[in-house]
């Protein structure tokens, strides 16, 4: 077996922990102010794929086989939250995905759509009373 498609695979997968730390994840707290830090939160994912040849030589005066191959890597970094620490308490703020159907934009909808019914039937109610 050619020692060329181990080799890749290791300096693919070196690189990408160079690139991927705890970092990260957990990012750098941001000072707002002298009271409030804001340190962002990430969700990270990665792909990884690799492939590789080894052919057999018919001329045995060739010491080396031809090698083929190839590796891939993507590394995607997702905002997932924030925390924010203001005068000893945390709190966590979510990064909310856009929708990405009608139906997902109907769900997101539909608390503040029953807010604003329960406002306007007991603005009326007062009003009656």
């Amino acid at each position: 077996m050619s020692q060329n498609l181990p080799n890749m695979l290791d300096n693919t997968i070196a690189k990408i922990r160079e690139m991927v730390s705890s970092n990260s994840v957990v990012g750098e707290p941001i000072a707002v102010g002298s009271d409030i830090t804001i340190i962002p939160i990430s969700k990270i994912s990665i792909g990884l794929g690799g492939g590789g040849s080894d052919f057999v030589s018919k001329n045995p005066n060739q010491h080396e086989n031809p090698f083929g191959g190839g590796v891939g890597a993507g590394v995607k970094v997702t905002p997932v939250a924030f925390l924010i620490v203001k005068d000893g308490n945390v709190r966590m703020v979510p990064v909310a995905a856009p929708a990405n159907t009608t139906a997902d934009r109907i769900v997101e909808l539909v608390p503040e759509t029953l807010d604003k019914i329960a406002a306007f039937v007991d603005s009326h109610t007062r009003k009656a009373e």
